[in-house]
């Protein structure tokens, strides 16, 4: 405080200067991966406070002026926030609000017993909360409500998990029942993070982490758990008496630093003073306290008070240059959101530049009215108009953001030093905001949406493209980005082709941007079918990237909301150690197999007219109407897929009072069941169709068959397989490795319905000759064994039934399956001679040549022309 009896407090997106005590306006709420009051960012600079020995009113506090003297030194240090760990008393907020600080409000209970083995205890504990809520509901110092600390990992293995978070959600709600505007979390524990807790306003932990080390990658792990809501360390400090006082201030200095860089709303130190009393003793063999129990401060307090003041942690040393691109075709209903957003961003070097790609809705006009750089050229496509701004741009690092979304100001701020970690690409969340509609809202929890695949914490696999930056230099390497792509499908390729170079890409939490969803399910449909669209651009170009059903085989994992659950859905496994003593106790979800993605995919739909085709049939042959239970599992999958995943959103619009929800779980489920049909029809119509064959070479009798290639210089089985799978790639077929327990080394599938499994010896014959033999098998997919051997089983039935005319439609069906199987087989079989035989026949002019030579080496019918080790994307 100064002499006037005024304080500066920080709130995030700037300094601003206010009188003594706290405005009963905006309450905080949670939007994204931040606090907010009002448009101001709050940064919840906290720490803990109490409990202390009752006093005359058989409060855990102090006397009134003992707490009063203590809020204005927390106050005078920059400190806006404190958490007590019992309901506090009306006084206490109100001297918080005298000095502009927030109370984080514990509301106690006997968590530590096995509290849900009694139902009237489980009431009284939902009645407390009440009247704690209660008590303190719409006091402006309120800044949240805590319905727990800390349940032990045992008392939670006992009851089980489930059990657990549904009653923290009746908490939770009995909470928000008396304080509707008050936000909500409970404090949860690296024993306990298994927990989905995902019902809370945002995510609180106790960490006590002494190492960089291990905090860091620890808080990441945290950010994937919290999802798109904010992260708040509800405790954290070192132990002076064990460790000395220079080494807590050294500690906290470091740990504060690590929270906020790693994009965290906010951090309540572990303790404001040394003086504890807890269960009826003062606690004397701990000192946490950032002042001793004198109120003397400690070295920790000016640390403490000088990592507050440099939120949110802006590196002090130069900063590269950014250059912000958003490329936009008639996109003004949104754009002017963009670039308000862009002209608020708190970086010190950064310019804009706006690629109007043919609009005519005054798009460009409109960008230059706020003095970025615009280049209007003809309508060319999202990826040419993303290449022309990175080339036109004079930043060393090029940040992408759609003109449907907008930035949070500390956008660039946590995005750009993640590129010093070795990344060349970095993305962050896209986050609906609130506001656009009741059916963007749906649309936001309905699948299709740009989510990120993460590899792991932070190494990702896919950035969505409303919000990545790469290096100019990636970018150069790779020549930009495919102009095939005109409207979605560029950042997937981009993706992929820089990590096809041995390169990362990373993810940043905090480095937000807000992402305006489609308002209308017509535009939803419009925008599902053009993914459709993509997705068949990205199969031909990256055959080995899909699986046989024409779907991307990720590695990573897909986060963001909208996922729809797959049937049947199942929990993972909590890994809790011998006993339950793990200290880290993390929840294990096994990938879900095929089976359980079947309906999930856009052809599960052509299943479902198949079985309506078989149940059609039953008119002339009654057999085939057993089809009929079938077709009711195929369409009743989904719709039960649809109802579950919906179940699960989250909605940030505002119904009126007394209005149920059902109608925004209904149309939420609608989209679920809608979108697959959307991506399928946009699939088909570009060629990713069931039927489709990826090859540009003869057709060949599909038999096994076994070539011999003789080679005067030695070559690894490595590289013999790596130079004859490039081979096939450029022929375009897709290939797939064998595992660790597979005899076959290669497989080639042209088709969906007809493989071909390659294996390769090799004989060593000395002086580096070679002699190596390849067998080629031609394998027609057992489910279309499956599939035709039941035709055939029918159509024996209905003609033995005298149904004659279903008897030849079923064995048509057969001999048509059976005949696209063989036509598989013979393209695999083909594509497969050409690459051993004739690799010069096929398109080599694409290929970079590099490596050792393939001269001495003599093929069946001619040798190669070149040993390929690599290849390039056109």
């Amino acid at each position: 405080m100064n002499g006037e009896g005024r304080y500066e407090a920080t709130t995030g997106d700037r300094v601003h200067t206010s009188s003594v005590g706290m405005n009963e306006g905006p309450r905080p709420v949670a939007r994204g991966k931040f606090l907010f009051v009002g448009e101001e960012k709050l940064y919840i600079r906290g720490v803990t406070y109490g409990t202390f020995r009752p006093n005359e009113r058989e409060e855990d506090l102090h006397d009134r002026e003992q707490v009063d003297r203590d809020f204005a030194q927390m106050a005078a240090t920059g400190i806006n926030a404190v958490r007590v760990y019992t309901v506090p008393p009306r006084w206490l907020l109100d001297c918080a609000q005298r000095h502009g600080l927030r109370v984080m409000v514990g509301l106690p209970w006997e968590q530590h017993i096995t509290f849900l083995d009694d139902e009237r205890r489980a009431r009284d504990i939902v009645e407390r909360v009440r009247q704690g809520v209660r008590s303190c509901a719409g006091h402006p110092a309120v800044l949240c409500y805590a319905v727990g600390n800390e349940i032990p990992a045992s008392i939670v293995r006992w009851h089980g998990a489930r059990a657990v978070e549904s009653f923290l959600r009746r908490l939770y709600h009995a909470a928000r029942d008396e304080d509707p505007g008050g936000l909500v979390t409970y404090v949860n524990f690296p024993t306990t993070e298994y927990l989905d807790l995902s019902f809370l306003d945002f995510l609180c932990f106790n960490v006590y982490l002494e190492s960089r080390e291990q905090l860091e990658p620890y808080l990441a792990h945290l950010q994937v758990i919290a999802g798109d809501r904010p992260l708040v360390m509800a405790e954290i400090g070192l132990d002076s008496r064990r460790n000395g006082e220079q080494e807590q201030a050294r500690v906290l200095a470091w740990q504060l630093e690590s929270i906020f860089r790693g994009g965290a709303a906010g951090a309540f130190v572990f303790a404001w003073t040394d003086e504890w009393h807890r269960g009826g003793f003062d606690v004397d063999d701990w000192d946490f306290g950032l002042t001793d129990r004198q109120r003397r401060p400690k070295p920790a307090l000016a640390v403490v008070s000088d990592a507050f003041s440099r939120l949110p942690f802006v590196p002090q040393t130069d900063q590269p240059r950014v250059s912000v691109v958003v490329c936009t075709h008639n996109g003004a209903r949104t754009l002017r959101d963009c670039c308000e957003g862009l002209t608020r961003l708190d970086y010190p070097d950064y310019e804009v530049v706006v690629v109007d790609d043919g609009s005519s809705d005054g798009s460009a006009v409109l960008a230059q009215s706020f003095g970025f750089r615009v280049i209007s050229t003809e309508n060319r496509g999202l990826s040419s108009a993303r290449n022309l701004g990175w080339q036109a741009s004079s930043g060393e690092i090029v940040a992408y953001i759609d003109d449907d979304a907008y930035p949070d100001p500390h956008w660039l701020t946590y995005l750009v030093p993640m590129f010093a970690e070795g990344f060349v690409g970095v993305g962050g969340p896209n986050i609906a905001p609130a506001g656009d509609g009741l059916i963007a809202d749906c649309v936001a929890n309905a699948p299709g949406g740009p989510v990120h695949v993460l590899l792991g914490d932070r190494d990702a696999e896919h950035i969505p493209g409303c919000n990545m930056a790469f290096l100019r230099a990636a970018l150069e390497a790779v020549g930009g980005f495919d102009p095939r792509y005109r409207a979605a499908g560029d950042d997937v390729d981009i993706c992929w082709r820089l990590q096809e170079r041995g390169w990362k890409l990373g993810f940043s939490p905090a480095a937000m941007v807000w992402h305006h969803r489609r308002n209308s399910i017509r535009a939803y449909w419009r925008q599902q079918k053009g993914y459709g669209k993509a997705e068949a651009l990205l199969e031909e170009k990256w055959p080995e990237r899909y699986n046989g059903a024409g779907h991307v085989a990720w590695t990573g994992r897909l986060y963001g909301k909208g996922l729809t659950l797959p049937l049947p859905f199942r929990r993972g496994r909590i890994y809790q150690g011998e006993w339950g003593t793990a200290p880290f106790q993390s929840m294990y979800e096994p990938r879900p197999g095929t089976l359980h993605y079947l309906p999930l995919m856009p052809e599960w739909y052509l299943v479902a007219f198949l079985l309506l085709l078989l149940s059609a049939l039953g008119t002339l042959w009654h057999p085939l109407l057993l089809a009929l239970p079938l077709l009711a599992i195929a369409l009743g999958a989904p719709v039960v897929q649809a109802a579950l995943s919906a179940a699960r959103a989250s909605f940030s619009s505002r119904t009126r009072a007394g209005e149920p929800r059902a109608a925004l779980y209904a149309l939420t489920a609608f989209l679920h069941v809608l979108q697959p049909l959307a991506r399928l029809w946009g699939r088909i119509r570009y060629g990713l169709t069931p039927w489709r064959v990826r090859t540009r070479t003869r057709l060949s009798v599909p038999r096994t068959r076994v070539l011999e290639v003789w080679s005067e210089e030695w070559k690894s089985t490595e590289a013999w397989l790596t130079h004859l799978e490039a081979l096939l790639q450029m022929a375009g077929a897709p290939v797939s490795r064998g595992g660790g327990f597979d005899r076959w080394d290669l497989e080639v599938r042209p088709g969906v319905l007809g493989t071909v499994r390659m294996s390769m010896a090799v004989e060593e014959h000395g002086g580096g000759k070679q002699l190596a033999r390849f067998r080629i098998q031609p394998r027609i997919s057992p489910g279309l064994r499956t599939l035709i051997l039941l035709f055939m089983i029918f159509a024996a039935g209905a003609g033995l039934g005298g149904s004659w005319i279903a008897m030849l439609i079923l064995s048509l069906a057969a001999a048509l399956l059976a005949a696209r199987g063989i036509y598989d087989c013979a393209a695999a079989v083909g594509v497969s001679l050409a690459a051993l035989q004739d690799p010069e026949s096929l398109p080599l002019s694409e290929w970079c040549s590099a490596g050792s030579s393939s001269q001495g080496t003599r093929w069946t019918e001619s040798a190669p022309s070149g040993s390929m080790v690599g290849r390039r994307r056109n």
